[in-house]
């Protein structure tokens, strides 16, 4: 059995600014998706329950772990002052598997901030236990940092492009 994780302090910043970080990530229906450039680096902290906020253990003594990212979305949500569409996203279950995959299509070793990470709610798996809510299954893309800085244009010497010129192959006679 190992020992409980400790209390995770925050970050220099978070503490001094206050709040609990960029929101949290909804998925409410299949076909939902959240992602966008991930803003720092990913943590790892033990799971709480979402009503008494106790940290959660498996049933033999071992904490429940999950991995927390940051991301930059286009999301704003008006109920949020000063929304600045960062979201996190609580990776555990079935959604590291499907991240997990992303990463390994990629050749990535791991996320990284600067890389791209988009996760889809795409359906319902199969209830476990009856009168419990079907669990949620994910997809997930990922694209390293090292390719995203490469396609995406610096501003400040971003030259105007001319019209790309259309091939078309000549009708059959």
């Amino acid at each position: 059995m190992t020992t409980p994780q400790q209390y995770q302090a925050p970050s220099a910043d978070a503490f001094l600014m206050g709040g609990g970080g960029a929101p949290t990530a909804k998925f409410p229906n299949p076909g939902t998706s959240v992602g966008g450039r991930i803003t720092e680096k990913p943590t790892v902290e033990q799971q709480r329950d979402i009503s008494t906020s106790e940290p959660k253990f498996w049933s033999d003594g071992n904490p429940m772990m999950q991995l927390v990212v940051t991301v930059q979305t286009e999301e704003r949500d008006p109920e949020i002052e000063d929304d600045d569409g960062r979201r996190r996203l609580f990776v555990k279950g079935q959604m590291k598997n499907a991240v997990a995959d992303a990463v390994r299509a990629v050749g990535g070793r791991g996320l990284e901030v600067g890389g791209t990470l988009t996760v889809t709610y795409s359906h319902d798996g199969q209830a476990k236990q009856r009168g419990f809510n079907p669990p949620k299954q994910y997809t997930a893309t990922y694209a390293l940092a090292a390719n995203v800085a490469l396609h995406t244009p610096d501003p400040g010497t971003a030259q105007p492009t001319a019209p790309q010129q259309q091939y078309a192959a000549p009708a059959p006679a």
